[in-house]
């Protein structure tokens, strides 16, 4: 066990929030890494009222006694998916009718003003996932995340249309400078096995491909991602873009514990390096942080040595969070495989959502430290709300730098 971890035991809990500030940013600062979890719900059509945004309170959350309607309603429609895949171990698929695939994200604690997510749940089966209450707006489980997804096909087609009619050159959080922020893969991982199948995440690329001026970012645990390279590269000629690769350990037996079905450290690491020698600009996220579990001495510290090597551009790192939906999957994980945290975990997050303020404290200036080692002084929060395309050319003609 982690002397950071024992050493705070009894520390005072942190206030409640949602969205936890980023470990690496002042108090004053509204990013997060985990923050970037936001995929709002307040589209144009009443079905989607109650989508991908986590509840408010645990109030906010369906009751199994309501009556089906909204997200709930249409998953119960959802006809199955064609899989070439006959593996038993593979999850159900379902094709989920939309007529839309840009979500607003309202929060002024995130820096993003757009989600895409073309799934819904994640066949990867994080044991930790925050995104598990997304299945709970559909009446379903937590614990089906990974068992039931959800695949948006054909919802590109209505990008080109969103894009025109809602999304904005000018977003008001960069004074108008820079445009608005498209996250892809808040809620899911846009590069989880079901794309081999359904392409929904290269079909989005596609479309956005075709624009010019956008600020987009894609944040994956997968490393098919390398297998869109030649849209990224298109991409990136025409707009900002930036990819964030998930990395919460390089011990690879640890890793696929905490991460059944995710791709190796090792092969993330090697797509950071490829995109990088592509000229995409790419980081690493080394979160969760989970206590007990991936914060030994050394533990974080592998992770950015392996990152800076591979040539990423930053470096973050987020305590877990532990929501209720999440609890109903990561502690009975926690009694199987790590029993001895077991008491502590429910000390720490029993009312609380975050790990106690002085711990979390303690991960921030470790990261601070590791940053200036190793050199990682690319902000992307920052890079977001620059100038892109038409919008440089405007900010040059009058001077603004």
């Amino acid at each position: 066990m982690s002397s950071a971890f024992s050493a705070v035991l009894s520390a005072s809990q942190a206030a409640l929030s949602l969205f936890p500030e980023c470990p690496e940013h002042s108090p004053n600062t509204r990013a997060t890494e985990l923050a970037r979890l936001c995929d709002g719900p307040r589209g144009d059509l009443d079905e989607r009222r109650s989508t991908d945004c986590p509840p408010l309170s645990p109030k906010a959350s369906p009751s199994s006694a309501t009556k089906l309607v909204g997200i709930a309603r249409l998953a119960a429609s959802s006809p199955p998916a064609d899989s070439r895949r006959n593996s038993a171990q593979r999850p159900e698929y379902f094709v989920l009718p939309v007529r839309s695939i840009l979500n607003r994200c309202d929060s002024n604690r995130v820096p993003f003003e757009w989600t895409i997510n073309p799934y819904r749940g994640c066949e990867f089966g994080c044991k930790y996932c925050y995104a598990r209450y997304t299945h709970e707006y559909m009446e379903l489980d937590a614990s089906e995340f990974e068992k039931k997804i959800f695949v948006k096909k054909g919802a590109d087609a209505y990008l080109p249309q969103e894009i025109a009619s809602k999304y904005s050159y000018e977003s008001s959080s960069s004074g108008g400078i820079a445009p608005e922020h498209i996250a892809i893969g808040t809620a899911t991982d846009p590069y989880q096995p079901a794309e081999r199948e359904y392409g929904v995440t290269r079909a989005c690329l596609e479309e956005l491909v075709k624009k010019e001026g956008l600020s987009i970012s894609i944040t994956t645990k997968s490393n098919q991602v390398l297998r869109d390279l030649d849209l990224l590269k298109r991409i990136a000629e025409k707009s900002a873009l930036f990819v964030n690769m998930t990395i919460s350990t390089t011990r690879s037996r640890l890793a696929r514990l905490l991460e059944p079905r995710a791709p190796q450290p090792e092969l993330r690491l090697n797509a950071v390096k490829q995109l990088r020698e592509s000229g995409i600009s790419t980081g690493v996220f080394a979160s969760p942080l989970l206590p007990g579990i991936t914060d030994r001495d050394g533990d974080l510290e592998s992770v950015a040595e392996a990152a800076h090597e591979a040539g990423a551009q930053w470096f973050t790192s987020g305590v877990l969070f532990l929501t209720p939906s999440s609890s109903k999957v990561f502690l009975p994980f926690l009694q199987e495989k790590f029993p001895r945290l077991v008491d502590r975990y429910r000390q720490w997050y029993g009312r609380n959502t975050y790990a106690p303020e002085e711990y979390r404290k303690k991960i921030t200036e470790r990261v601070l430290r590791l940053r200036q080692k190793y050199g990682f002084d690319v902000r992307p929060w920052d890079e977001m709300k620059r100038p892109v395309g038409r919008q440089m050319q405007l900010s040059l003609d009058l001077g603004v730098g």
